[in-house]
């Protein structure tokens, strides 16, 4: 059985600061961080859940797994749970040394035949190996832009035939109007679980200059420019997606 988590509620944003530094994932952070992620992005549990749906379906066996920006392990985890092939190895990378370090606790706590190894690296210099699943969950809104397509060109590089990209993102949209609307309805969101407007409003400022999103329509040609034969949005909720993208069989 998976372990749970430890809840500690988030309360890093609920006193006035006088300077509002950039987000970092550092360790005050990682001590909060599940409440936090949960309280903040619409749906996360069922893309969590739904990752491991995908691993029965996608992993090959004798076949390596990475999650890159693995945080705390939510999706490592869940795809450790739902691996129903053998000699697999789950490979989780963070470049946050504090998350890495509680990833890996968690993972020990977790009995179970496939491997899962935590490492502490940049995803945008790590040389991944040949893989059959690959797995983004808002991490790459975090990664410098000019970085991403030889991010997801990489994992395209690396991928088995028939082999899965799972990429979550929170998104942006051109048109003003529907995106004044979501982001308000993100808002309310976090207030109905229980943030100030405060808090909603530090959270906001510390982000802006190291959380930088994409349109939806981004996402999807990045994919497609990579090679990925198959592209389709599987969740939705307010300004938050994901994406499965699977890449082609090879002609035998």
């Amino acid at each position: 059985m998976k372990p749970t988590q430890p809840t500690q509620r988030d309360a890093v944003y609920s006193q006035p600061l006088e300077k509002v530094s950039d987000f970092a994932f550092d360790a005050q952070v990682v001590n909060v961080f599940p409440d936090m992620i949960n309280r903040s992005i619409p749906g996360y549990a069922n893309i969590i859940h739904t990752i491991g749906r995908l691993a029965e379906r996608y992993i090959q066996p004798h076949s390596k797994v990475y999650d890159l920006g693995c945080s705390l392990g939510a999706a490592t985890l869940a795809v450790k749970q739902h691996c129903q092939q053998s000699g697999v190895e789950i490979i989780g990378i963070d470049n946050s040394q504090a998350m890495v370090e509680r990833c890996q606790t968690y993972v020990d706590a977790y009995r179970g035949d496939t491997q899962v190894h935590i490492v502490c690296a940049d995803i945008s210099e790590v040389q991944l190996e040949p893989c059959s699943m690959v797995i983004l969950n808002f991490t790459l809104q975090f990664v410098d832009p000019k970085l991403r397509q030889q991010i997801i060109n990489h994992i395209f590089a690396q991928l088995l035939p028939g082999g899965l990209l799972v990429i979550s993102e929170k998104v942006r949209h051109d048109d003003p109007v529907a995106e004044a609307l979501l982001v308000d309805l993100h808002h309310q969101f976090k207030r109905d679980n229980g943030y100030s407007e405060l808090e909603v409003s530090q959270k906001r400022a510390a982000l802006e200059n190291v959380m930088r999103i994409d349109t939806p329509e981004t996402q999807e040609q990045r994919l497609r420019d990579a090679g990925f034969t198959t592209v389709q949005n599987w969740f939705r909720c307010f300004n938050f997606a994901s994406w499965v993208a699977i890449k082609g069989q090879t002609d035998e």
